[in-house]
């Protein structure tokens, strides 16, 4: 990769770094489409994060930043302007800086969700899904599985109380879809199970849930990127089920990135 003064940076913040992919994702894209843009991921705790979105705004070679894990919710007190989908997920996964340093938030993840199960063969429209997380991603994913037809939607969280608070924020986004929180991750009823937590990103975590339980007919969609194979999905494979790869997600998200980022017509720098 070339990188000069005349190209458009991108981070990614987040704690840890180690897992992160996403980065090279976005520069395989953005190179594929002949942009002159690169992407970095930032080592950034949460104690150091008003500082760093504070440095941000005085960098005028950086179009703009994601958030992942921790901070896409911490984020949202520390930007200026939030798109009306960010706004109703009340989570943020990219950031775009304008040439006076003002910050505006979005959310792509649902998006990048539903493109990525599309990509892979499966779809929520019409069927009963079961979610398992409430954070961040969670939030975006449960919105857009109900706003993409699903007919029931059942969310389990590890804290009732997120469950039950999204749960209610979507069903009253979407009433055409039977939302409710779950007091157990039980997949027995279910057309699509998506894990939306973290769990699968390190040696040895539980699966979030009994894969075995699930339908014969039923799909598994992931959100954690690297491992692309996770015990979960190795899981599902194991019995036949089709599956969602957690990098699906990713890269559905880009043309919404692309767009968010450089806005009314604009583009990206352009390589020789």
């Amino acid at each position: 990769m070339r990188i000069t003064g005349e190209t458009d940076v991108v981070f990614i913040l987040c704690d840890p770094v180690a897992h992160v992919r996403g980065s090279d994702i976005l520069n395989r894209r953005f190179a594929a489409a002949g942009d002159d843009v690169a992407v970095s991921p930032l080592h950034v705790v949460p104690e150091d994060l008003p500082v760093v979105v504070s440095a941000v705004r005085s960098m005028r070679n950086v179009a703009g930043f994601g958030v992942t894990i921790p901070h896409k919710v911490a984020v949202v007190g520390l930007l200026d302007e939030l798109t009306d989908r960010a706004r109703l997920v009340g989570a943020i996964n990219f950031v775009r800086r304008s040439a006076d340093g003002t910050l505006t938030g979005d959310n792509v993840d649902g998006a990048g969700f539903i493109a990525g199960l599309a990509a892979d063969g499966l779809s929520v429209d019409g069927a009963s899904v079961l979610q398992v997380g409430a954070g961040g991603a969670g939030r975006a994913v449960a919105f857009a599985v109900a706003g993409a037809g699903a007919r029931r939607l059942r969310i389990h969280n590890r804290s009732p109380r997120a469950a039950e608070e999204l749960a209610a924020a979507v069903a009253a986004a979407h009433p055409a879809c039977d939302v409710r929180p779950a007091t157990s991750a039980d997949p027995r009823e279910t057309d699509v199970a998506v894990n939306t937590t973290s769990l699968g990103m390190r040696p040895g975590d539980p699966l979030p849930f009994d894969v075995a339980a699930l339908p014969a007919h039923a799909g598994v969609a992931e959100i954690v990127i690297q491992p692309r194979m996770t015990a979960l999905l190795e899981a599902a494979v194991a019995r036949g089920l089709p599956v969602s790869y957690g990098r699906s997600m990713l890269e559905g998200q880009f043309d919404a990135v692309r767009s968010f980022l450089w806005p009314d017509g604009g583009s990206p720098a352009r390589r020789d």
